[in-house]
């Protein structure tokens, strides 16, 4: 069995993963010390895109500033 493939189907476990990614992504962002705005974490913790969330997540590593995140 492979771990880490798995697809949530239904529409509460999908909006339930982008919360927690949308979380992790701040997370990230906090711990690299890029400053996030209001406006920024508002629109992050909005989303309930389980792909976009995965996307941000990825990037968070990688930007130099929020407004990259969203690129």
């Amino acid at each position: 069995m492979a771990v880490g493939t798995y697809e949530y189907r239904s529409d509460f476990a999908r909006k339930h993963q982008a919360e927690a990614r949308a979380e992790y992504v701040l997370k990230i962002l906090s711990r690299r010390e890029i400053a996030v705005s209001e406006e920024a974490r508002e629109r992050i913790l909005a989303c309930r895109d389980p792909e976009l969330t995965d996307v941000w997540f990825d990037r968070a590593f990688e930007v130099a500033t929020v407004d990259e995140l969203f690129d």
